[in-house]
């Protein structure tokens, strides 16, 4: 599975890219107005962090199929490399994106809260499927069950998209998109940590350090 952050705060990708395997960033316009900056100048600050090479996913803002197309090939423009638009499962988005696709660009299909959103979205050529899971457990609606049906419908009819989750609220949920086989995920920095965090392994460490500290003695 990919790790992905959900963030915008340069500081934070470039302290979390240096420790952990992280594949690329996903940002959105909610994001992008917390950091109270141009969106161009964001974006092009995480492609110095990342590089080329790493995925970043930049969402549209517009309303019509039009509107979208025409910010996609913009935003692509200000950071080359490996890019995604991000593109909402409207109507008018279901159409960006097969517009967009036809100009070489990859698109996620994001907002995604169905199965049949998903699917129709990679019908119209989305690479990744981004599913809101913690909105849609708060809805009763079972985030990871969508998944899991998301990830079948992918396999079952041969398609090429990958399913991008999103929207978490703790660990669990992570874990439980993990067992149903999602492709990729994308959290926030806090959260990120946490999944690597347990007091036990914290307390391991301190005891290999107690036990073996006058025994390491390796030299200058």
């Amino acid at each position: 599975m990919m790790y992905l952050l959900d963030t915008a705060d340069t500081k934070e990708i470039k302290r979390l890219m240096d420790l952990y395997p992280i594949e690329g960033v996903t940002t959105n316009p909610s994001i992008i107005s917390k950091a109270r900056r141009p969106v161009g100048e964001i974006i092009k600050e995480i492609r110095h962090i990342i590089g080329n090479d790493k995925m970043l996913h930049v969402q549209t803002l517009g309303e019509r199929a039009e509107e979208m197309v025409d910010e996609a090939v913009k935003l692509k423009e200000m950071v080359e490399g490996n890019f995604y638009i991000k593109i909402p499962v409207t109507p008018q988005g279901i159409k960006a994106i097969s517009m967009v696709k036809k100009l070489g660009i990859k698109v996620t299909a994001t907002a995604v809260f169905t199965q049949q959103q998903g699917l129709i979205a990679a019908k119209a050529g989305a690479d990744f499927l981004a599913p809101y899971v913690n909105r849609l457990d708060n809805m009763s609606c079972h985030g990871v069950e969508v998944v899991s049906d998301l990830v079948h419908l992918i396999e079952t009819y041969n398609l090429d998209a990958k399913v991008l989750a999103a929207s978490f609220k703790n660990v669990d949920q992570v874990h439980g998109i993990s067992m149903a086989g999602a492709h990729a995920v994308t959290v926030t920095p806090k959260l990120f940590e946490h999944l690597v965090y347990h007091p036990l392994t914290k307390q391991a460490v301190r005891d290999f350090e107690e036990d073996g500290q006058r025994y390491y003695d390796l030299g200058a």
